[in-house]
């Protein structure tokens, strides 16, 4: 059979050991392509890249020549690869052997032309950036080169056009986490010292993670958990369920942090940004639980609270009141001169007390009260002028508690006011700094997104 002619006249006389040309002086041209199938793993932590490629390279074998018309026309032969000379081109990232399949034969045309068209299962180091995790997006090289032969051997070149490499997605599996961008070629001559030169043909794969499911599971649980911790503001100041309920949401926060931990790339060049945005929430949950203790430290009825210092009650009260637009601000102020008045009266009153307890306007009421003292000058001098004067001292004294009270109470009520004033002011202030942190990340992550 032809074949079986033609095979034996090909290798009967085949020496595979050396470079197949004539002249030891001709340079064998090696021209390769690179088709990406699959992004198979993508190891942040090892800064290893998996891909999964279609490798193609042919050149000219001037021993595999023959006559077409002498082997029934015949143009076209496959051999085994193991019985030529295959150039020895290595990718110098690689890092480990995949697990590729063997292809055992090569193809060689009558004018010398032999393709050996094979899948590798390519394992390469990458510097891998994962600041912008998860819109990051990577760019590998692959440097294809002959590790013996140096440039005057054997040359490399692109089969294809640098267009046609770039944006030829015909064979990539795209429904996996990573898609592929383009892949850049790039020829270079490389040489270490004072040695000779070689030819180097590089390859840029540049993908890009999908972002969807790290929204999902990542980005939307704590955006949900930080809008729970703004509602929280809602509650009343002065109650105790504020501060359990944003003790709740840290502890809730710090359980969610546990649980991806696991799902964030982990390497020991940097942190994601998505773990610093984390970090800076928990900070934030932790300002606020800070805040609402404040506020209820500062509301809470003690018998014993001064009474709100003069430039406190003019800042918030009047100033901050003011400036964050309450409603209630005509209160505050009304409050403010009704407790004024009730204390420059009670003050009034115990002095007019202590100077004459027994005082009167109505000269009738005078005179009333003159025959009342006067009778009690003579119930004095009976057996129950001391039962009447403890009653007079017990009736003092519950009046003095009573005034006491009604003190208090207004302290408290001052002191409620600029709670409330005061957790307005700092609501808000917090308020413009999670929308202003909100923003800029926004910003960040879709200016990386459209890069």
């Amino acid at each position: 059979p032809a074949l079986r002619r033609l095979s034996h006249y090909l290798l009967a006389h085949y020496q595979k050991g050396t470079r197949p040309v004539r002249d030891w002086q001709t340079t064998t041209n090696v021209a390769i392509d690179l088709m990406v199938y699959a992004i198979l793993s993508v190891d942040e932590k090892n800064q290893v890249l998996t891909t999964y490629i279609w490798y193609r390279q042919h050149w000219i074998d001037e021993f595999l020549k023959w006559d077409p018309a002498r082997f029934d026309n015949l143009t076209q032969i496959s051999l085994p690869v193991e019985s030529i000379w295959v150039p020895d081109i290595l990718i110098n990232e690689f890092v480990d052997v995949g697990k590729s399949p063997h292809v055992p034969y090569v193809y060689v045309s009558h004018d010398g032309e032999v393709q050996n068209l094979k899948p590798i299962q390519v394992m390469t180091a990458c510097s891998l950036d994962i600041y912008n995790f998860p819109f990051d997006v990577q760019n590998c090289s692959l440097t294809f080169t002959s590790w013996l032969h140096h440039i005057r051997d054997i040359n490399l070149s692109l089969w294809r056009q640098p267009e046609l490499v770039k944006f030829d997605r015909s064979v990539f599996m795209n429904q996996g986490e990573w898609e592929l961008l383009y892949v850049l070629s790039h020829f270079q001559e490389f040489s270490v010292k004072s040695s000779d030169s070689y030819a180097e043909m590089k390859f840029y794969v540049v993908i890009r993670r999908r972002p969807l499911f790290y929204t999902v599971s990542l980005l939307l649980p704590s955006i949900f958990l930080m809008v729970m911790d703004i509602v929280g503001f809602y509650l009343p100041p002065h109650s105790g369920e504020r501060v359990s309920f944003k003790i709740t949401l840290l502890l809730g926060y710090s359980v969610f942090l546990i649980i991806v931990s696991d799902t964030l790339p982990a390497t020991a060049v940097g942190t994601p940004l998505i773990g610093i945005y984390f970090v800076v929430c928990m900070a934030l949950l932790v300002i606020s639980l800070t805040e609402t203790i404040l506020i209820v430290r500062l509301v809470h009825k003690q018998d014993l609270q001064p009474h709100v210092p003069e430039w406190v009650k003019h800042l918030l009260l009047e100033r901050a009141a003011t400036l964050l637009c309450i409603r209630d601000r005509k209160k505050f102020s009304q409050s403010r001169t009704q407790s004024l008045d009730i204390s420059r009266q009670v003050e009034n009153n115990d002095s007019t007390a202590k100077l004459t307890p027994y005082s009167c306007e109505d000269p009738r009421e005078c005179g009333a009260m003159g025959g009342t003292r006067s009778a009690l000058a003579f119930a004095g001098r009976t057996e129950g002028s001391a039962a009447l004067q403890e009653v007079l001292r017990e009736t003092m004294a519950i009046r003095q508690l009573l005034e006491k009270r009604e003190e208090f109470r207004d302290v408290a009520r001052e002191w409620l006011q600029v709670g409330y004033v005061l957790d307005v002011l700092l609501f808000r202030v917090y308020l413009a700094a999670v929308l202003a942190y909100s923003i800029t990340l926004g910003t960040l992550w879709s200016v990386w997104r459209d890069a």
